[in-house]
């Protein structure tokens, strides 16, 4: 065979441009498995979402469910390619993607990066979401975090094991390749559908980002709750993972190769070990300390069992027995105040039924006797905002779509004595009659009614000195984050805020003035669970009749009992990886003879597959086309002393020398 100036053992360009996607595709695998986190944690913002895409695009859907969906086909379709690629690299097989999952793998990237960050840009304070559910899932993580990187050092262990074998070195002195033209490799279907899948990824995360920047401190926020339980399950992941990690480190041939691989895998490892430091969640506490569960408000009454801002929504929401009623008031253009979250009657009436010609004219220019004929139950059974429409008995199904557009005057009578009332007020245009006094004939409203003064939660900002002044009882709330000397001098009593805009530092504070904190919109169990550790006084939650029914925080860990987790899951790792190193150097370091079928297992022949192949063919048909003996073929010469390549065959009568005796060479 004639000679080559490229050495056996000699990585070709195929494949490091293999590795590189191998590369490619674990950080797709990251960005991925973030999103598809993101997207879980975040649900208790789901509605909040899909208002404000209905704002931007007038058509109400649950656009989280295509997300969710696409999302969670992107990351089986990623997982499989990985666990693939992973169960190669075990057996010493190199993977090579096919080009189709190539271009599935840079689309889902971009994609998911794109997505990403057009949420860090349209819904930035979403991304502190993310830190707050940490809190409650940091300690959880952080073992599954150490499992993982103990199960990976199987495969850290084998190539360890493996790099003292160089194997190469025999084949190189005898073996020889020849330009052959090859098909092309079988898998590259994979290589589109991993690059799909990571545009596609990239893409989402940037629209988000985009879109919806605040939910990405939901992330945040959520990794508080958490982080504990993610921490055990990496740790899981990353122990199994060892295996094909100490794999790889066996068969690296090259020093630097091991280095490289060990010294990863360290660091890996380590910052695993470590991460605790580094969770703060406010479940981790004594249960002594725990404070008394936060107080319901109702979001628009029940919205998940009835049609929002009617009067079945706020009885279905006081039979749960809540601290109070959140709503939002509109003036008629007769002055009349009635309860309406949108701009417009179009996404919670039938008003394009009825009045097509007023459909997207602003709720407030209508008159109250027009308001009246509108149906405001039959969209929450048309659209099923979330998902509960179903549950409803057949009573309530009648109930529901008989509903109308509810006015204040009707709300507090039926909440009079039985809950707080907490008032968000919209200022009608300019060209409304009542444009300059709708705050006046609101309070009078109000007054009017006989609600007890004490039990009003007055949030508009707007002439607060006017309505201290008429209704000195009504509780001053204020909507923004400031000063508490600010907050003192508008003689503000409460604070109404998102959950991502108020630290647990700030809730002792102002604790500490006697300033009550309201949060909302809270619908997740878990992240009720989370601000009720932090001590949260109230929330307004949507999803209400499943909040009272929460008895206590979904977790506590005492201190004591998290370090010791912690400390045992490191320990347990620590000796499962160690344990994986050994046995795979054991395993893999005490090879000495090889086989043909040896030679395409090994990790260490680095060449691209089908050269393998090529070689495969050489070593099994040598001698029928060169007519000679096997032995003389394939006989092994090296400097270091390796055992030698023996392989025993019978010859033709009439071949050379006759013999029936395979011959043996020793190294030189």
């Amino acid at each position: 065979m004639p000679s080559s100036s490229k050495p056996f053992y000699t990585l070709d360009k195929q494949a490091w441009w293999e590795r590189l996607w191998f590369l490619l595709l674990t950080i797709t695998f990251s960005l991925v498995l973030t999103w598809l986190y993101f997207w879980w944690e975040v649900h208790n913002d789901y509605d909040e979402f899909n208002w404000y895409l209905y704002n931007r695009t007038g058509y109400w859907s649950d656009w989280s469910v295509p997300i969710l969906v696409t999302t969670a086909a992107a990351f089986t379709y990623i997982t499989g390619l990985l666990v693939l690629a992973l169960c190669h690299i075990a057996v010493g097989q190199q993977m090579n993607l096919h080009w189709l999952h190539k271009i599935g793998l840079v689309v889902i990237l971009v994609f998911t990066v794109v997505a990403m960050a057009a949420v860090a840009q349209l819904w930035e304070d979403e991304w502190e979401v993310l830190l707050i559910s940490l809190q409650g899932t940091a300690p959880f993580l952080h073992v599954g975090a150490l499992a993982a990187v103990t199960a990976l050092s199987w495969i850290v262990a084998g190539q360890f094991a493996r790099a003292e074998r160089s194997s190469a070195a025999p084949y190189r002195a005898c073996m020889e390749e020849e330009p052959i033209n090859d098909p092309p490799c079988p898998k590259e279907e994979h290589q589109i559908g991993l690059v799909v899948i990571l545009v596609f990824t990239v893409v989402a995360m940037a629209a988000v980002a985009q879109l919806w920047e605040d939910e990405w401190e939901v992330l945040l926020i959520s990794l508080q709750g958490t982080a504990p339980f993610l921490h055990v399950g990496a740790l899981a992941a990353v122990t199994a993972l060892s295996w094909i990690v100490a794999g790889q480190f066996a068969r690296a041939e090259r020093s630097s190769s091991q280095a490289t691989i060990l010294c990863a895998f360290l660091a890996v490892v380590a910052a695993l070990y470590l991460a605790p430091l580094a969770i703060c969640s406010p479940c981790i506490m004594e249960k002594k300390d725990l404070g008394p569960k936060p107080a319901l408000i109702g979001h628009r009454g029940a919205p998940m069992l009835a049609p929002e801002h009617t009067l079945m929504s706020f009885r279905k929401a006081l039979e749960q027995k809540l601290y109070g009623l959140q709503a939002d008031v509109t003036i008629s253009l007769d002055g009349v105040p009635f309860l309406m979250h949108d701009a417009t009657l179009r996404r919670t009436t039938n008003v394009e039924e009825e009045f097509p010609e007023l459909a997207r004219r602003p709720a407030s220019m209508l008159n109250w006797t027009v308001l009246q004929r509108l149906n405001a139950g039959q969209w929450f059974l048309k659209t099923d905002p979330f998902w509960t429409a179903g549950s409803l008995s057949p009573a309530d199904h009648r109930e529901a779509q008989n509903q109308s557009v509810c006015s204040l005057a009707e709300l507090l009578e039926l909440a009079k004595g039985n809950a707080t009332l907490l008032l968000n007020l919209h200022d009608p245009p300019r060209e409304h009659p009542y444009h300059g006094s709708f705050l006046n004939v609101t309070v009078e409203a109000v007054l009017r009614s006989g609600f007890p003064q004490h039990q009003v939660l007055w949030l508009p900002n707007r002439q607060r000195p006017l309505v201290r002044k008429v209704a000195p009882g009504f509780q001053q709330t204020s909507g923004t984050k400031e000063a508490v000397a600010s907050l003192r001098k508008g003689h503000i009593q409460r604070l109404n805020l998102r959950y991502t805009q108020v630290s647990r530092l700030e809730l002792r504070e102002y604790a500490s003035w006697n300033l009550s904190v309201n949060l909302y919109t809270v619908n997740a169990p878990w992240l009720f669970s989370l601000l009720w550790c932090a001590g949260v006084p109230s929330v307004t939650s949507d999803n209400v009749h499943v909040l009272s029914q929460v008895p206590s925080p979904l977790w506590i860990m005492p201190p004591d009992e998290y370090c010791l987790l912690w400390v045992t899951a490191d320990l347990i790792s620590f000796t499962l990886i160690v344990g994986i190193f050994v046995l795979q150097k054991w395993r893999l370091g005490g090879i000495r003879s090889y086989n043909p079928e040896q030679i395409m297992l090994s990790a260490a022949v680095c060449r691209a597959s089908r050269d393998v192949s090529i070689m495969k063919e050489k070593l099994i048909f040598s001698e029928i086309s060169d007519g000679v003996e096997v032995s003389d073929e394939l006989s092994v010469c090296s400097d270091n002393s390796y055992d030698t390549y023996a392989n025993s065959t019978t010859t033709s009568a009439g071949s050379r020398g006759g013999g029936n005796r395979a011959k043996t060479h020793r190294p030189e």
